[in-house]
């Protein structure tokens, strides 16, 4: 398949290039520059640019970064690579800018257009004065500014909120093409990943679906009654996770807490046929966590928690903190689920009991109970979810961009994986977070929604082991999400194995190619 805008890219230049090409004015040639966030292209942007480009002989097209848009919380829609090439592609358009700087003046002083082009909606209320400052900079050198006519309105905004368009696959290969991933790449990081140890610490909880039919309702009291059709139980919270790595070839290695009861034996039993090496403390003053969803005609009616969240004693913290120290491994999986094992008082201990140079991952799944993924402080990997993230820093409002460098920031990690749920991911690779490539989105690719429940602990596993194949930030993404995706369409949080990730991979690769 040919390169997505392989013909336009030779117009993407850096601010510095283009000051090179056109010369300082006076120039033979008149440049005309505009800015925007071109997020979505339409008739209105497009009388802009043409009617710019009739006043000049080089037209320059400026748009502002991912990480300075601030129009919505997930904004912007479509990442500014592929942004810049919808630009490129047209033919009035001489050169494109990707501009890292919060507004134009810099370049604009750079650059030093002749003419530098307005929408009308600039001047229609009076001069707005984040556009005086650009006059003021423009009139320094001797420049003009003009405002396109405006017989055509439109809102990028309106339009993306009242149909949103899907790109997923033309983001992923414009990502892909970035760094020269290929969908066989890809498959050769997959068939590296088995034989890699690594060791899991974290909260087991048992996953009990208890199915029944409605008979009615108590007649005296607001008493639902169900008749009992079967139960099924799965290991899950950190053993799940434990599970997907053993699924994907790893060898696993899994210290956790169980009470003395029979779902430890069912924990025990299951993790043995799944192949994982279960190290468990047993403390006979808590029970093995269970989380038991009475179901009804395909809907949840309620949830029976039976657990004990208080934090776990020293003398286990110790046991564990020695497992942690001696396990030999290539990485170690901190799982917390807040059922006692993780807290401020624990996580110091533990964390400081990891070996020099081991990876180092953590996910802390707080749900409706005290947590901070932020106490994991110093690790290679971390994903949150959108609402965690916003938890660990009391942020509700920010958009999604500055809530990942603030959490990147405050954890000091290496790499943070953002869950967004059905919206995809959203990946933070370096703490310079002014670079064009500092973030990354990648889609969900979920085709048929079955059960989203533990698409983030198939995404924590494979994201793992691809992070230690390829030492790729998008190849452990993108793999990380096609497992997420392929357990959103299976019942029940069950293991993904590495041909299920293949078979997900196989069809995106033929959307992509429109087999």
């Amino acid at each position: 398949m040919e390169s997505l805008g392989s013909h336009f890219k030779h117009k993407i230049k850096t601010p510095e290039e283009i000051a090179q090409l056109i010369g300082e004015p006076p120039r033979k040639r008149k440049v005309i520059m505009c800015h925007g966030v071109f997020d979505v292209v339409h008739p209105g942007h497009l009388r802009h640019l043409l009617y710019a480009k009739s006043k000049a002989d080089i037209l320059v097209a400026s748009l502002t970064a991912d990480r300075h848009i601030s129009k919505g919380r997930y904004r912007p829609h479509i990442p500014q690579e592929l942004r810049a090439l919808n630009l490129a592609a047209f033919e009035m358009v001489d050169y494109v800018i990707i501009d890292p700087e919060p507004t134009p003046l810099k370049n604009l002083t750079l650059i030093k257009p002749d003419i530098f082009a307005k929408g009308y909606e600039y001047q229609a209320s009076g001069l707005p004065l984040k556009t005086q400052d650009e006059l003021d900079v423009i009139r320094s050198y001797g420049g003009e500014i003009i405002f396109t006519p405006g017989d055509y309105v439109f809102s990028s905004s309106a339009l993306i909120e009242a149909s949103p368009p899907s790109l997923r696959i033309e983001k992923l290969m414009t990502l892909m093409e970035s760094v020269d991933l290929t969908f066989d790449k890809l498959r050769r990081t997959l068939d590296t990943l088995g034989g890699r140890r690594v060791h899991v610490v974290g909260d087991t909880i048992v996953d009990t679906f208890t199915y029944t039919s409605m008979i009615g309702g108590q007649t005296k009291t607001p008493t639902i009654s169900v008749l009992f059709d079967r139960r099924t139980d799965y290991v899950g919270g950190a053993g799940v996770v434990a599970e997907h790595l053993k699924a994907a070839g790893a060898d696993v290695v899994f210290s956790t807490v169980l009470g003395e009861d029979a779902l430890k034996d069912f924990v025990l039993e299951g993790l043995s046929k799944s192949g994982v090496q279960c190290r468990p403390v047993i403390d006979k003053t808590r029970p093995t966590t269970n989380k038991n969803a009475i179901i009804s005609g395909g809907y949840r009616l309620l949830k029976v928690d039976t657990l004990d969240n208080r934090s776990i004693s020293d003398q286990i913290v110790l046991t564990l903190a020695k497992a942690v120290a001696t396990e030999k491994a290539e990485a170690l999986v901190f799982s917390d689920f807040r059922h006692g094992m993780f807290n401020r008082r624990t996580i110091p201990t533990l964390a400081d009991a990891v070996p020099d140079g081991m990876y180092k991952v953590a996910d802390s799944q707080v749900a409706s109970r005290w947590g901070n993924i932020t106490e994991f402080r110093g690790f290679d990997l971390i994903t949150p979810n959108e609402r965690e993230a916003r938890f660990a820093l009391g942020d509700q409002d920010s958009g999604i961009r500055p809530l990942a460098a603030d959490i990147y920031d405050a954890a000091q990690c290496k790499t943070l994986i953002l869950k967004l749920g059905d919206k995809g991911v959203l990946t933070c690779k370096h703490g310079d977070h002014q670079a064009l490539d500092s973030f990354f989105v990648v889609d969900s690719f979920v085709d048929r929604l079955v059960d989203g429940v533990g698409a983030g602990d198939a995404l924590l596993a494979y994201a793992t082991l691809s992070m230690l194949a390829s030492k790729c930030e998008l190849t452990a993404t993108i793999i990380g999400t096609m497992a997420a995706a392929c357990e959103c369409e299976k019942d029940g949080n069950v293991p993904i194995n590495i041909e299920d990730v293949h078979h997900k991979l196989d069809a995106v690769e033929r959307e992509a190619k429109f087999d």
